[in-house]
C-alpha cells in the first residue's frame, strides 16, 4: 500500500509526565514519529502535558499543545484543529486509554477523525486479560490457567478452583504492572487483588497459576498492512519469571535457547500478531520451562513499548519511525532501512554480532525506607544499556554506567547492608552467609552482586540456581567467569604485582572481559576496606590507565549496523570493545580523520533517568548537539540511556553508547581527536567529570590530543559547587547567604549545629536532587540523621540555618562573559526547604515585589559575570522577612530549562549551547518573551509504586516527572497543571483538615470558602476548636488516628467521605505517625492532599476554577534560534 494522501493533519498524543513504568521511552518513540511524519509532508499537531521533553519543541511538531492528557481536553483541541487522523500508539498506555475512550464515546466519528496506527479491537483483545486468553486458545497457543475477576468474592472463588499458591494477580489496562503481584497465601491475595481492581481501568484482575522460575523471553515484532512481518529483536531476562521485565536485567539477542525452541517461539509470535491484526510494532512475552521445553504466552503489548526502545537501540532498527510510516500506509518493503541506507529495506530482519545488556536504575539510594523487593510491579525509574562482544563485557560496562552503589562488583561486607555513620567501621565484616543467601533468594536490587559474591565464596552453580529460584545456568557460568578473573587479578596483586608492571598479555585479557581500569586497580590492591576511592597513587585507576596507554592498549569501536557488517552502514552509531583481548594495538581513530576540516565537539549525556536527573537534561543535550551543528562543527554524543532522544541515531554526527566514566569518555575523545567537550547539559553526571578531566589534560596532550573544555571552566564550576569557596565569593561580591558551616566528622557536624542554632538544613555537597537533605529541629533528630548519613573527608556535609516560611525563587540564565540573559524568574508555591524539583512553580512570579525582582536580576548578573560563567547556570534564592538570600548556584543547565523555554518562548538551552561554544549574546537573534499567559509547573510523584515512603514533600527530591499548565489566569493555569498530574480536583464532597497550631487561624478564610462551595468539613479536635470557635464554621469533629477510636481520618477515607486532605505536618524529620498513615492511604485511594498553606490556598482557587468548567487549551508559541 502506498502513502495515504487523503490525510494531511495528524494529531500525535504524548505520554505525559515521566513516572515509574512510563519513562522517556515514549518521548523517544513519539519524537521519532513526529520527525518521520513531518519529513514525509504531514502537518503534525502534538498534545502532551510534559514540558521537559524535546518532543514539544518547534523542531519536532508544527502545532504544540502542552495541556492535560484527558479525553475532554483532546476532544476540545481536535474541535479547534480539525485534524484528519489521530496517532495514539506512541504515547504508551496513557495515549491508548484516551484514544479508546474517544472512540467508544463516539467523539472520533462525530469529528470525522480516523484512529491510525492502532486497531481498537486488537487493543481490547490484547489488554483485556480474559479476551486475550480466548484469542490464544483459538489459535492453539498455550496460556496459563487463569480466571478473570471483577470482585474480591470472585477472586477467592478463583483461588479455590486453581488449587494451590503461589498465584499471580494481573490487573487489566494498567501500566508498569501497577496493582499486580504474586500472592503466597489468601491474605496477600485479597490485599493485592483489591489494589489491582482499584487501579485497573475496567476494574478487572486476572488470577492465574504461577510459573515462577520459568525463563522469560520477549520478541519485538513489526508488521505492515500487506502482512509482511519480521522479528526485530529477541530478548531474554536474566531473572526468572515473577519479576516485571522492566525490573529485570535483559540480554539481547537471546543467549540460551536452542534454534528449535527459538523457531517455535518465533512462529508463535508471528501467528499471534497476525491473529490480532496489529500493524506497526508490538512486543510478545513468553515463559519457557528450561527442563521440559514447555512454553506459555504471557502477554502482548499492542503498541510501541519500553522494550521497543531497548530493541531499537540494541539493533539500530528505528521501530517507532517505521510504525509511524506503516500507520500512514507504507509497507516495510517500500521503506529503506535508515541505518544501511539503500543497502536493505525495513523488511530485512536485523542480525546482531554483539551482546547487549540492560540493567534497571532503581531509586533505593534515595529512598532508604522503601521496600526493595522486586516483583511484577515496577519500581525502577530508568535504565542503562551497554554493548560488548561478550556477555561479560556488556554486563560490566552496564554496571559501570549505572551510577548506583559501586562502579564494579566488590566483595560484600556489612557496610553494604547498612547506611550511615558506622558504614566505614563495618567494611571489615564479611556479609554473613545467612544474609547473603537471603539476598539470593529474595529478588532485590542487590541480587546481582550477591550472585557474584556467592560464586566468589565457592558456591556451586547448582547452589546459586536453586537459591535464586531458577536463574539460567548459562548466565551463572558467565558470572562465575567474572568472579574467576577477579580472583586471578587479586592473586597477581598478592604476589606483589603493581599497575606499572602488568604484562601486556594479562592486561589485554582482563580488559577483554570488560574490566575497567578502576576495577583492575581495586582488585590488584585486594579490594581494600577503605574503598576504591582511597587507592594510593601508583596503585590507583590512573596508574592502570598510564600502563595501558604505555602498552598502546585501546578499545576498538564497532558499529551498530543491524546487519552484522554484511552491508555498509551509513549511520555512525558505535560501541567500544576490547575484542576479548585480541584487539589490535594503538588508538582506533575515526576513518577519514585526516581529510576532515570540521571541528569535532563531544557532548556528555546524563545517563540513566533517576530521581533528581530526568529527561530535562537529555533535552539540553539534544539542543547542544543541534547548536554544534548550527555552527558547522561535528556533534559527538556519548550516553548510555536507551530511552532517550539524544541516543537516537540521527540526533548527532556520531553516537557512542558507552559508560559516562572518565575512562570511556577519554577513549572516545582520543579516537575522535576531539577539539572540545561540553559538560554543562548532562546534569551532575557530566559536571562531575569537569575536574577529573581537567587534571587529565596534560596526559592527553602528551598523547597528541589538544582538548578544550567548552563553556564554564572547571575552576569556576568548583568555585560554585564548593561550599567554602562560594561563601568567600559571596562575601567578596556583597551577596547575602544563610549562616552555614561545613563539616567532615560527626563531631564537627554536632558542633556546627549547636553554633548555628536549630532548625538547621543539612545536606551533602556535590549532589543532585537533594539526596540526603533534611531539616532537623533538635538534637534528637540530628542523632538519628547521623546514624544514616555517610561522611568522608572528600564528601563533607553542609549545615545551614533553615529559613522558616521563606519564599523560594529559581532563576535560569545564560552568561557570555560580557552580559547575562535571564530566561525567567520562577516563584515556588511551597516555602523554601521543600526541594525545588518537587515544588510547584509559577512564571512570572505572582507575589514578589518589583524591588526584590530588580535585586534578583542584579545579583544574577553579578554572579554570572564574577564567577566567569560561559553558558548556562541556575540560582536558587530565598526571600525571608523581605531580605534576599542566595541559597545555591548550579553552574550547569538545570531541570527547569525546558519549562522556561516552553513558558517564555525563548529557546534557552540552544542559546546557552551557542554561548558555551564561544558566540556572544549580542550577536544572536533572541526572540522577545511571551507575557500574555501565566505558566505553572507541577511535580508528579512515585508514591503509589514505592511503598514505605512518607509522601510529604521535603528537602530531598522525590518526584519523577513534571507537568505544565498555562492560561491568562493564574488559577486556571494551576488547575490545568493539577489535572495533568492525574490526581482529581474535587468539586464536591468532604474535606479533612488537620493543621499545625501556627496555621490554624490562617485556615479559617479557606475553610469558609470551601463551606460556601458546598463542601462538608471534617477536622481533628484542635483544628475544629479554632475553626468552630473563632471562625464560626460548621465542622464535623473526628478522632486522631493515634487515639484508636472511630471514626478517625482513615475510616472516613475508606468510607469515601473525604475528597481532599489539608494536612500541614507538625515535625519535618520523621513525620508524626498520624500524618504519615493518612498520606499513605490518600495515595492508595487517589485522594489529593496538600501539606503547605500556600498549596491549600491554590487548591481552593483551583476548585473554584474547576466548578466553572475546563479552561480553554492554549497553543504554544516558541521559536527556533
Amino acid at each position: 500500500m502506498p502513502r495515504r494522501d487523503d490525510l494531511n493533519r495528524i494529531v500525535i498524543l504524548g505520554s505525559g509526565p515521566i513516572r515509574i513504568g512510563q519513562a522517556a521511552e515514549f518521548d523517544f518513540s513519539g519524537s521519532q514519529a513526529c520527525r518521520a511524519l513531518r519529513s514525509d509532508g504531514y502537518e503534525v499537531i502534538l498534545i502532551n502535558s510534559n514540558p521537559a521533553t524535546i518532543q514539544n519543541d518547534p523542531e519536532m511538531a508544527d502545532r504544540i499543545y502542552i495541556e492535560p492528557l484527558l479525553p475532554e481536553v483532546v476532544k476540545r483541541i481536535m474541535e479547534k484543529e480539525k485534524p484528519d487522523a489521530l496517532l495514539a500508539g506512541m504515547g504508551g498506555q496513557t495515549a491508548l486509554n484516551i484514544a479508546s475512550a474517544l472512540a467508544k464515546n463516539g467523539t472520533l466519528d462525530e469529528l470525522g477523525v480516523e484512529l491510525i496506527g492502532c486497531n481498537l479491537a486488537a487493543i481490547d483483545e490484547a489488554e483485556d486479560r480474559d479476551l486475550f486468553k480466548r484469542v490464544c486458545e483459538e489459535i492453539d497457543l498455550p496460556v496459563c490457567k487463569a480466571t478473570a475477576c471483577d470482585s474480591i468474592e470472585e477472586v477467592i472463588k478463583a483461588a479455590e478452583e486453581l488449587g494451590s499458591f503461589p498465584l499471580l494477580i494481573r490487573p487489566a489496562f494498567t501500566l508498569g504492572g501497577l496493582g499486580g503481584g504474586t500472592a503466597f497465601n489468601m491474605g496477600e491475595l485479597v490485599e493485592i487483588a483489591s489494589q489491582g481492581i482499584l487501579h485497573s481501568a475496567i476494574g478487572q484482575v486476572l488470577i492465574e497459576e504461577s510459573i515462577l522460575g520459568w525463563q522469560e523471553h520477549e520478541y519485538e515484532v513489526m508488521r505492515d498492512g500487506s502482512d509482511n512481518a519480521i522479528i526485530v529483536c529477541t530478548m531474554e531476562n536474566i531473572d526468572p519469571m515473577g519479576i516485571h521485565t522492566g525490573e529485570s536485567i535483559v540480554v539481547a539477542p537471546q543467549q540460551t535457547l536452542s534454534d528449535r525452541d527459538h523457531q517455535m517461539l518465533r512462529d508463535a509470535a508471528l501467528k499471534l500478531i497476525r491473529r490480532l491484526n496489529i500493524k506497526g510494532g508490538c512486543n510478545v512475552q513468553f515463559a519457557v520451562d528450561q527442563s521440559t521445553g514447555d512454553y506459555r504466552v504471557i502477554e502482548v503489548n499492542p503498541r510501541v513499548s519500553r522494550s521497543s526502545a531497548l530493541a531499537s537501540k540494541a539493533t539500530g532498527y528505528p521501530i517507532a519511525r517505521m510504525a509511524a510510516l506503516i500507520a500512514v500506509g507504507y509497507t516495510l518493503d517500500e521503506l529503506p532501512n535508515p541505518i544501511t541506507g539503500e543497502g536493505t529495506t525495513a523488511a530485512f530482519e536485523p542480525t546482531l554480532d554483539y551482546c547487549v545488556v540492560k540493567i534497571p536504575r532503581w531509586p533505593f539510594d534515595k529512598f532508604r525506607t522503601a521496600d526493595r523487593r522486586l516483583g511484577t510491579s515496577m519500581k525502577s525509574t530508568g535504565e542503562v544499556m551497554a554493548i560488548g562482544r561478550s556477555f561479560e563485557e556488556a554486563c560490566l560496562k552496564a554496571w559501570a554506567s549505572l551510577e548506583y552503589g559501586k562502579p564494579h562488583p566488590r566483595p560484600l561486607t556489612m557496610s553494604d547492608a547498612s547506611d550511615g555513620e558506622t558504614m566505614d567501621e563495618r567494611a571489615a565484616e564479611h556479609l554473613p552467609t545467612a544474609l547473603l543467601e537471603d539476598w539470593l533468594r529474595v529478588a532485590t536490587d542487590r541480587r546481582l552482586s550477591a550472585v557474584i559474591e556467592a560464586l566468589r565464596r565457592g558456591y556451586s552453580n547448582e547452589d546459586v540456581r536453586d537459591l535464586t529460584g531458577g536463574m539460567t545456568r548459562w548466565f551463572i557460568t558467565r558470572f562465575e567467569r567474572i568472579a574467576a578473573i577477579e580472583t586471578e587479578i587479586r592473586a597477581a596483586g598478592e604476589i606483589g604485582m603493581k599497575p606499572a608492571d602488568i604484562p601486556e598479555r594479562e592486561l589485554r585479557s582482563w580488559k577483554g572481559a570488560g574490566f575497567t581500569d578502576l576495577h583492575i586497580a581495586d582488585a590488584l590492591a585486594g579490594f581494600p576496606q577503605s574503598g576504591f576511592k582511597s587507592l594510593p597513587a601508583g596503585a590507583d585507576e590512573t596508574a592502570v590507565r598510564l600502563r595501558r596507554h604505555e602498552l598502546r592498549i585501546h578499545p576498538r569501536y564497532r558499529m551498530v549496523d543491524s546487519c552484522a557488517a554484511e552491508f555498509a552502514a551509513v549511520t555512525p552509531y558505535y560501541y567500544s570493545t576490547y575484542e576479548g583481548g585480541s584487539a589490535e594495538l594503538g588508538i582506533d581513530f575515526v576513518p577519514g580523520l585526516a581529510s576532515s576540516t570540521k571541528q569535532r565537539i563531544a557532548v556528555v549525556g546524563s545517563g540513566p533517568i533517576r530521581i533528581g536527573q530526568g529527561i530535562e537534561f537529555d533535552y539540553g543535550c539534544v539542543h547542544a548537539a543541534g547548536a554544534i551543528q548550527d555552527l558547522g562543527h561535528e556533534a559527538i554524543i556519548i550516553n548510555n540511556n536507551p530511552e532517550t532522544v539524544s541516543t537516537d541515531f540521527d540526533t548527532s554526527d556520531r553516537l557512542y553508547f558507552d559508560p559516562l566514566t572518565l575512562e570511556s569518555v577519554e577513549e572516545v575523545l582520543l579516537r575522535e581527536d576531539a577539539n572540545g567537550i561540553l559538560l554543562q547539559f548532562g546534569g551532575q553526571t557530566a559536571i562531575n567529570l569537569a575536574l577529573p578531566l581537567a587534571d587529565e589534560i596534560p596526559h592527553l596532550s602528551e598523547m597528541g590530543l589538544d582538548l578544550m573544555i567548552e563553556g564554564t571552566s572547571p575552576e569556576s564550576v568548583d568555585e560554585a559547587s564548593d561550599r567554602e569557596r562560594f561563601e568567600e565569593f559571596a562575601l567578596r561580591c556583597g551577596l547575602r547567604m544563610p549562616d552555614g558551616a561545613t563539616a567532615t566528622s560527626p563531631d564537627g557536624v554536632r558542633q556546627a549545629a549547636n553554633e548555628i542554632g536549630y532548625p538547621v538544613l543539612i545536606r551533602p555537597s556535590y549532589v543532585l536532587g537533594g539526596r540526603g537533605m533534611e531539616i532537623l529541629s533538635n538534637y534528637k533528630q540530628l542523632e538519628s540523621y547521623m546514624s544514616e548519613a555517610y561522611l568522608s573527608s572528600d564528601r563533607p556535609l553542609l549545615i545551614d540555618k533553615y529559613l522558616g516560611n521563606a519564599m523560594e525563587l529559581d532563576v535560569d540564565a545564560v552568561c557570555d562573559g560580557e552580559s547575562v540573559l535571564i530566561g525567567a524568574i520562577m516563584e515556588h508555591l511551597e516555602e523554601a526547604g521543600i526541594h525545588s524539583g518537587d515544588s510547584t512553580c509559577f512564571i512570572p512570579p505572582q507575589n514578589v515585589s518589583i524591588d526584590i525582582l530588580n535585586q534578583v536580576e542584579e545579583w544574577t548578573t553579578i554572579i554570572g559575570l564574577e564567577l566567569g560563567i560561559r553558558g548556562c547556570f541556575n540560582i536558587q534564592f530565598a526571600i525571608h522577612e523581605n531580605l534576599l538570600y542566595v541559597l545555591e548556584v548550579n553552574p550547569r543547565g538545570s531541570r527547569t530549562f525546558p519549562f522556561v523555554a516552553k513558558s517564555t518562548g525563548i529557546p534557552l538551552a540552544r542559546i546557552a549551547a551557542r554561548v558555551a561554544l564561544g558566540e556572544r549574546l549580542s550577536d544572536l537573534d533572541i526572540p522577545q518573551p511571551q507575557t500574555d499567559a501565566v505558566c505553572v509547573k507541577a511535580p508528579v510523584f512515585p508514591f503509589i509504586k514505592l511503598r514505605g515512603l512518607d509522601p510529604a514533600p521535603g528537602p530531598e527530591m522525590k518526584s519523577t516527572g513534571e507537568v505544565m499548565g498555562s492560561h491568562v489566569r493564574a488559577s486556571a493555569a494551576y488547575l490545568k497543571a493539577r489535572l495533568a498530574t492525574e490526581l482529581p480536583v474535587p468539586t464536591e464532597g468532604g474535606v479533612y483538615i488537620t493543621v499545625k497550631d501556627e496555621d490554624k487561624h490562617a485556615m479559617i478564610p479557606l475553610a469558609e470558602r470551601l463551606q460556601e462551595m458546598g463542601f462538608t468539613l471534617y477536622a481533628t479536635r484542635g483544628t475544629s476548636r479554632v475553626l468552630r470557635g473563632v471562625g464560626g464554621l460548621e465542622i464535623q469533629t473526628c478522632y486522631r488516628i493515634a487515639e484508636g477510636r472511630s471514626p478517625d481520618a482513615l475510616d472516613l477515607m475508606r468510607q469515601g467521605k473525604i475528597h481532599l486532605i489539608i494536612n500541614t505536618p507538625r515535625s519535618t524529620g520523621g513525620a508524626v505517625l498520624d500524618g504519615n498513615m493518612m498520606r499513605r492511604l490518600a495515595v492508595e485511594l487517589n485522594i489529593p492532599f496538600v501539606t503547605t498553606m500556600a498549596g491549600a490556598m491554590m487548591e481552593v482557587e483551583a476548585i473554584d476554577e474547576a466548578r466553572q468548567g475546563m479552561p480553554e487549551p492554549r497553543l504554544l508559541r516558541i521559536k527556533s534560534l
